[in-house]
């Protein structure tokens, strides 16, 4: 009797904990969404227009103004469609449909001189089937525009995972002979998740991004 009852509390132990994580994870997905469109509404710059696809190194995840992330950085009229937690695999989010691909037809729907997708972070746990799975989707809904991919930084709650997800980018990259910037060298300060940048980070990060890209 007492074991029954015993296990009775411990299933329904398990089965609120599972209630309350799905709640908090649909929390934080409804404010990577909101985020996700405040930042889009934020353009900068003039001249040809560059849309940047990424994480929450693009949304600003971090900062007290999201317009401050690092793409504010790139010459051109820059235009941000960046969701915190996507990446190039389908399930590196719990926040449904919102890799690279998924997001990459909207995010062009107004035009681009330019396509730069940033990220890499959030697949650090993610096979490197799926990482390729979702690069080869991008590619094909990017198809005929001019595209650069730029590579995860070693940031330090990650780092172990980076190298991998690194070069995985950079034979893709390779292979569908598309520019690949390495950002793995670079040494950024990073706020106190020690994965998210400070202020001086992006801007730092933005710059580098730049120059590479003016270098091309």
């Amino acid at each position: 009797m007492l074991g029954g009852v015993l296990a009775f509390v411990l299933a329904s132990l398990v089965i609120v904990h599972v209630a309350d994580r799905a709640r908090a994870d649909d929390d934080r997905c409804q404010q990577f969404a909101s985020d996700s469109r405040i930042r889009a509404t934020e353009d900068t710059g003039t001249g040809e227009r560059v849309v940047v696809i990424g994480d929450s190194w693009s949304a600003g995840l971090g900062l007290d103004r999201s317009v401050g992330s690092w793409p504010s950085r790139l010459a051109g009229s820059v235009h941000v469609a960046g969701f915190s937690g996507s990446g190039f695999s389908e399930h590196a989010s719990p926040c449904g449909r919102v890799s690279f691909a998924d997001r990459a037809a909207s995010a062009i729907g107004g035009g681009a001189d330019l396509v730069v997708v940033e990220g890499g972070l959030n697949d650090f746990d993610q096979t490197a089937a799926d990482v390729r799975a979702g690069f080869v989707r991008l590619m094909s809904v990017l198809h005929g525009q001019h595209v650069v991919i730029v590579g995860p930084a070693m940031a330090p709650s990650r780092a172990a995972r980076v190298p991998a997800v690194d070069d995985l980018l950079a034979r893709l990259c390779e292979q569908y002979d598309v520019t690949y910037v390495r950002t793995s060298g670079l040494d950024l300060p990073y706020l106190g998740d020690r994965l998210h940048l400070t202020a001086a980070g992006h801007e730092e990060f933005g710059d580098y991004v730049r120059d590479e890209l003016a270098a091309l």
